[in-house]
């Protein structure tokens, strides 16, 4: 199995060396030159599984010789143990043909943990047995980084340096990050928004000095691997309503694009899904871009769904390799075009694109009116991400098809919005119960690409 970059001009990569590697040295993101086909009977045949061998199933064509199938089937076994449920993943009927997938039951109470406890525990085995250290640099809007260190702290081979939009977090998704005592794993506050956090780290990539003076390592969705894990919890969750001999739908609140591919991808593997719908909040480049106004970058407005406000998503750019016919040119001129604020898609893409996604867009107002019909209605508590799901989903499902949203994170995390919607203040579980009076470790630093690398370059460990 080969790895190939979305824009053209770097090396084709193993599974494993892409996966260390993160980001290609173009620029560009790695996608597998050929996806892996599911039939249908192999697909029936998740049907009763756990999510541990339905996950073993579903990626291990993707690996090529990484691990042996007892290595995987241990890395898998590790990673999902800390979850908090026993079906890892579990499906709640909202209503009629209407059904929320719960992926918030991992240690940070986000969708990011299904990704990210496997990615750590195949760094650590594959560091471990190459006797190599990386250092990994991400940037959140608030659970990608909590996820990161939560899945990596305290490991021998790596040291995690995280970058957040100071005063742009939940307090709980701040706290997650700036809590852990490990010294290995490092929270960095930085004055500006989340498009320049990953920015910074874009540059930091580009900088190959830089990047191959500290073994730099990425864990954004950037990083396939991210992407690859969530492909399990479609095909779950589908089976579980009669996949492969119906099809279902699944909307995904989304700012960054990685989740919703990772849909895409379990699409073209064979998974019979009628419509992938983004669902977008005031932050709405996505669903412009799908409605055929061009994709422009704005202004990126705080909400109540803070980790969607997002202008840049990154994985935009594997589903528009796709839709431009795998064209690695037309996708860079295209990235090219976005750093003099964006782009328009041709015809024939949007055409493409339009096969498989749909989109919509939840105001501030909807998403509280939502938390509050949810729980009256279904007696669900959502999260503002969730609530946007499901109030997109609610204006795209068809009555004859099963529609499944994401609940990406627990209700927990946006405490305030939450309260304001329902009049219900969420409680953290039982095991998170102290979050509030653990000492916080954080290091505030402007966006300037020189502090930060010389940062790193002073707290990694020799």
């Amino acid at each position: 199995m080969k790895y190939i970059s979305t824009r053209g001009q770097a090396p084709e990569l193993s599974f494993e060396e892409a996966m260390l590697t993160g980001l290609a040295r173009d620029g560009g993101l790695y996608l597998p030159a050929e996806i892996p086909q599911m039939s249908h009977d192999e697909i029936a045949a998740l049907s009763g599984l756990s999510y541990e061998e339905t996950a073993f199933r579903v990626m291990r064509p993707f690996l090529g010789d990484t691990f042996t199938d007892e290595e995987f089937r241990a890395i898998i076994a590790r990673a999902y143990e800390g979850f908090g449920h026993a079906a890892r993943a579990p499906l709640k009927q909202l209503a009629p043909n209407h059904f929320l997938l719960e992926l918030f039951h991992g240690p940070t109470l986000a969708f990011k943990d299904f990704a990210m406890q496997l990615i750590g525990q195949m760094f650590e085995v594959a560091l471990k047995r190459r006797g190599e250290r990386v250092t990994i640099v991400g940037a959140t809007s608030g659970d990608t980084g909590s996820a990161a260190i939560e899945a990596f702290r305290g490991l021998d081979a790596v040291d995690v340096f995280i970058l957040f939009p100071h005063g742009r977090v939940s307090e709980v998704q701040r706290r997650q990050m700036t809590t852990p005592d490990d010294a290995n794993v490092h929270a960095l506050a930085v004055d500006g928004d989340f498009d320049d956090c990953q920015a910074l780290v874009k540059d930091m990539f580009n900088d190959f000095d830089f990047r191959d003076g500290v073994r730099l390592a990425g864990v954004n969705s950037i990083n396939f691997a991210r992407v690859l894990a969530q492909v399990v919890y479609y095909f779950s969750s589908a089976v579980s309503l009669g996949a492969p001999q119906r099809e279902v739908s699944f909307t995904v609140p989304t700012g960054n694009f990685g989740d919703i591919f990772a849909g895409y991808l379990a699409k073209r593997m064979g998974l019979p899904i009628d419509r992938l719908v983004v669902a977008t909040n005031q932050n709405d480049i996505l669903h412009r871009c799908l409605s055929g106004e061009g994709y422009f970058k704005g202004d990126t407005v705080p909400s109540i769904s803070p980790s969607m406000d997002i202008q840049v998503s990154s994985n935009f750019e594997r589903a528009l390799y796709y839709a431009y016919d795998q064209d690695a040119g037309a996708v860079a001129q295209l990235m090219d075009e976005l750093k003099s604020g964006g782009f328009n898609v041709s015809q024939g893409a949007l055409q493409a694109l339009g096969e498989s996604f749909d989109s919509g867009r939840a105001s501030e107002e909807e998403t509280l009116a939502t938390i509050k019909s949810a729980l009256a209605s279904s007696g669900e508590l959502l999260c503002p991400h969730s609530a946007v799901g499901v109030k997109v989903a609610e204006q795209a499902r068809q009555a004859e098809t099963p529609m499944i949203t994401l609940a990406t994170a627990h209700p927990a995390k946006f405490p305030a919005a939450v309260e304001q919607a329902s009049g219900v203040h969420p409680p953290l579980p039982p095991r998170m119960s102290d979050l509030y009076d653990r000492p916080e470790r954080v290091t505030r630093i402007a966006k300037d690409l020189a502090a930060i690398e010389d940062h790193i370059r002073g707290h990694i460990a020799n």
